[in-house]
């Protein structure tokens, strides 16, 4: 006989990178799904790294449930440039939120993980039983190891202090929202900027890297958030969930497409000294259908199309208030 869902509305729940990307979406649906206590956790308000800020927190708002979205991310040029700071603050702030919502008995701790954390060759479609056959691509390792930790402990301390911790681990995501900084964002709002940088400056190509074989499947951010809020109400089990939508697109096939849409009609130039990547990433996501009843439900062109119109919405506004302030 399967429990319950939770009853969001009678929990205190911490909700850290509430403010980011998916966080702002968790946040939403957590709302929708009946939720009347949530404290979103800020960087600028809560250093998750040094851990009398954490201390503080749980003394402060003493949760019943936390959902832990925050991390340090970014794309490949990114986690290249940072490994020692991607592998260090992501694992320094799982292992202290998890230490001390043990410490203050918390009912329940969502880790959200990464897909960077199977192994660089992984058959496809990624099932959650190959996450240890391996070591994970290499530009991307001591980010996926230091999620991948989360996963270790949550098993472990539900084996030694019966806590209800679970692990999700979501496929690339997009939408409105994201990260569109040229230094630190991953492929879809990068492409989609190198677009329209293309646009406003008349080029006729854009450069791309590696050489456009890879493939990745992508989850939009309103599903992905669905999917943490199905999992935080109805799923307690210790192992590994895998979120995503199930198909693979190849990023040369993703860049004709983002390209379309944009209106981009130039030469797409593929630069083969700079790194691929892992070669392929889909995802088996029966585990999430079956044991809380997740599936994407928005189409892929669909909701690039709604991605592009946020980012173009939001560009219109940077211009205007641009213009006043030279005014």
């Amino acid at each position: 006989m399967k429990k319950p869902p939770i009853d969001l509305g009678s929990k205190r729940i911490v909700l850290t990178g509430g403010g980011g990307f998916l966080g702002r979406h968790v946040y939403e649906e957590l709302v929708s799904q009946g939720a009347l206590n949530v404290v979103v956790i800020r960087s600028a308000e809560y250093d998750l790294t040094v851990e009398a800020m954490v201390e503080r927190l749980y003394r402060v708002h003493a949760p019943d449930i936390v959902v832990h979205l925050a991390a340090v991310v970014g794309g490949i040029g990114a986690n290249q440039e940072n490994p020692g700071r991607f592998l260090y603050e992501n694992l320094i702030m799982g292992v202290q939120l998890m230490e001390y919502a043990r410490r203050s008995g918390v009912e329940k701790f969502v880790s959200v993980g990464t897909i960077c954390s199977y192994p660089m060759h992984t058959p496809v479609p990624f099932s959650e039983d190959d996450l240890w056959n391996g070591y994970p691509e290499e530009t991307n390792a001591p980010y996926g190891l230091a999620k991948k930790m989360l996963l270790v402990q949550g098993q472990a301390y539900r084996a030694q202090y019966g806590m209800n911790a679970i692990h999700l681990l979501p496929v690339n995501l997009y939408g409105p929202w994201d990260n569109f900084d040229p230094e630190s964002s991953h492929v879809i709002p990068a492409l989609v900027l190198k677009c329209h940088e293309a646009i406003e400056r008349g080029d006729n190509e854009i450069v791309c890297w590696g050489d456009g074989s890879p493939t990745r499947e992508f989850l939009f951010v309103e599903d992905c958030a669905r999917g943490v809020v199905g999992a935080t109400m109805l799923y307690d089990s210790g192992e590994p969930v895998n979120l995503g939508a199930g198909f693979e697109i190849s990023i040369k096939d993703l860049a004709t497409l983002i390209a379309e849409l944009m209106g981009f009609t130039g030469e797409i130039r593929w630069d083969k000294t700079k790194p691929n990547g892992q070669p392929r990433r889909c995802l088996s996501v029966d585990r999430a259908a079956t044991a809380f009843g997740f599936r994407a439900t928005t189409e892929f062109r669909e909701g690039l199309s709604r991605t592009i119109e946020w980012f173009r919405e939001t560009q219109l506004v940077k211009s205007i208030v641009a213009e006043q302030v030279r005014r």
